[in-house]
């Protein structure tokens, strides 16, 4: 025989399943240009500041196959040379819109192009910028980390040893 669940018990079950109950990986991309500009977006999920573009990751999909299709579906732009910059944890920051836990998987690359189509939905804008005139900018606090950590390698670097603001690549990749 079941238990007989009152008022009260079922709506704090309805409520605690439409709750998160686990993190949530994401990835997103420092994007860089051919002239070694980074692509920032304006979303309002991230309070109208200046973010990354990227999503989530989908069930049986790999962390780059996600970063691509995400890059597509929101900037329209093919991506190459991709490089693990970073993993952040996102635990119920205020500036998102929802009260979220995500686990951040931070890529630096390089576009195809140089022109992207922004989807209207999850990005409202895009801009093209150095990266030492980003922290300029109003960015979301998980993308100023990124943008830190991208220039601090970059500075610390030999030439050509990774994805850096003047556009070389290591060899091979």
């Amino acid at each position: 025989m079941k238990p007989h669940l009152g008022r009260e018990t079922r709506k704090d079950d309805l409520a605690s399943r439409s709750q998160q109950r686990y993190p949530e990986p994401t990835v997103g991309a420092l994007i860089l240009n051919g002239r070694g500009e980074m692509l920032l977006v304006r979303s309002m999920k991230w309070g109208d500041r200046l973010t990354v573009a990227g999503g989530h990751v989908e069930l049986g999909e790999t962390l780059e196959a996600a970063l691509k299709r995400e890059i597509r579906e929101e900037v329209g732009l093919e991506i190459r040379d991709l490089r693990l910059l970073m993993v952040q944890e996102a635990i119920f920051s205020r500036d998102f819109f929802r009260r979220r836990h995500f686990i951040f998987f931070d890529y630096v690359c390089r576009a195809a192009s140089d022109r992207p189509k922004v989807d209207g939905v999850e990005i409202q804008s895009f801009l093209w910028v150095r990266p030492e005139k980003a922290l300029k900018l109003r960015l979301e606090k998980f993308t100023r980390r990124m943008v830190r950590k991208y220039l601090s390698e970059a500075n610390a670097s030999e030439p050509g040893e990774s994805l850096r603001p003047g556009g070389t690549s290591k060899p091979g990749r």
